[in-house]
C-alpha cells in the first residue's frame, strides 16, 4: 500500500489552497469591479460548457469499473444524455435519461 507523507500531504493541500484563492482574487477582487472586454465575455459563457465533458468523457471512455475498457451501458448513456439534452435543451432530463439508461442498462446485462 502506498502511503504518503503527512508533511507532504498537507504541502499539498497548502498549495492548492494558496492556488485556488490566489485565481479567484484575480477575477473578483482585483477586476470585480472592472468592465470586461465583450471578446472575453463571450469566451467566459463557454467555460462551465466545456467543463462538463471534460469532467465526464474520461468516465465514459475509460471507466475504472471496467478497467479501462470501454463499454455498452456506458457509451449508450452518454449517447442518449447528449441526445436528450440536444433535443430537449433542458440539463436535468438529460442527466437523468444517462442515469436511467446506464443503470437499466447494467441491470439488464450484468
Amino acid at each position: 500500500m502506498n502511503t504518503v507523507d503527512p508533511v507532504t500531504m498537507w504541502i499539498i493541500i497548502v498549495g492548492l489552497a494558496v492556488g485556488s484563492y490566489a485565481l479567484r482574487f484575480v477575477f473578483i477582487g482585483l477586476v470585480g469591479d472592472r468592465q470586461m472586454p465583450a471578446w472575453l465575455l463571450r469566451h467566459l459563457r463557454y467555460t462551465a460548457v466545456a467543463i462538463l465533458p471534460a469532467l465526464i468523457a474520461p468516465l465514459v471512455v475509460w471507466p475504472s469499473a471496467t478497467g479501462g475498457e470501454a463499454d455498452l451501458p456506458r457509451m449508450s448513456a452518454a449517447a442518449v444524455a447528449v441526445t436528450v439534452g440536444l433535443v430537449s435543451k433542458n440539463v436535468l432530463a438529460a442527466i437523468f435519461s444517462g442515469a436511467a439508461t446506464l443503470y437499466g442498462m447494467l441491470y439488464l446485462l450484468g
